[in-house]
């Protein structure tokens, strides 16, 4: 599709890695990012309720820790290049960024109290997306992109993860994914070539 030569997947891992070290750098720890920073550039509800509003989506630019941030990016990796095949780069960034506010959004459901970070949603909305238009592009039953993508969702779940953030990030994913492979012309659209089954661990 649109993406091949702006290939956002690697400027959205550059940019991620890039504030991780900012960030790491200002909390005085390479292997973590300090509670205070957390509560300022991450998504903390308190605050955001108090009309700090911009935490939605730098929340999605920020990371616990080096391990966090590392397996974020590999999923990213894997599924940002296989977003750019299928989509446009509007439609890629839609995805994206707005999954991304969909799950923060939802996380405000859990109270003032919680502070979230992380580009988990975003992601699980590309990834949905991707395993949905794949189906659909072929004219194949989406019901087995739905069990396979729940299932994924659900292995996923545990303690310090934030269930809802992720849920928001795939529902819509899946919808927006749907809605493109609906409305486009067979002609402009791509089988899929491979897929993957590996646990994200978000």
């Amino acid at each position: 599709m649109g993406c091949e030569k702006y290939k956002p997947t690697y400027i959205l891992i550059a940019l991620n890695v890039a504030i991780y070290i900012y960030t790491s750098i200002i909390s005085g720890n390479a292997f973590a990012t300090s509670i205070d920073v957390q509560a300022q550039w991450g998504q903390y509800n308190l605050l955001v309720f108090n009309g700090w509003y911009y935490q939605l989506f730098t929340s999605m630019f920020i990371h616990a820790s080096i391990v966090h941030l590392v397996g974020n990016m590999l999923f990213l990796l894997i599924f940002g290049l296989r977003g750019e095949e299928m989509f446009s780069l509007p439609e890629f960034l839609s995805i994206y960024l707005v999954g991304g506010l969909v799950g923060n959004v939802l996380s405000l459901a859990f109270g003032p109290d919680f502070i979230s970070v992380g580009a988990s949603g975003a992601i699980f909305a590309l990834f949905g997306a991707c395993v949905i238009y794949g189906r659909r592009s072929v004219r194949q039953s989406i019901l087995g992109a739905l069990v396979y993508a729940f299932f994924l969702f659900f292995i996923n779940t545990g303690e310090g993860v934030n269930i809802l953030a992720h849920l928001g990030g795939l529902v819509f994913g899946l919808l927006l994914g749907y809605l493109i492979a609906t409305r486009r012309k067979p002609n402009e659209q791509e089988p899929v070539r491979h897929s993957y089954s590996t646990t994200m661990p978000f």
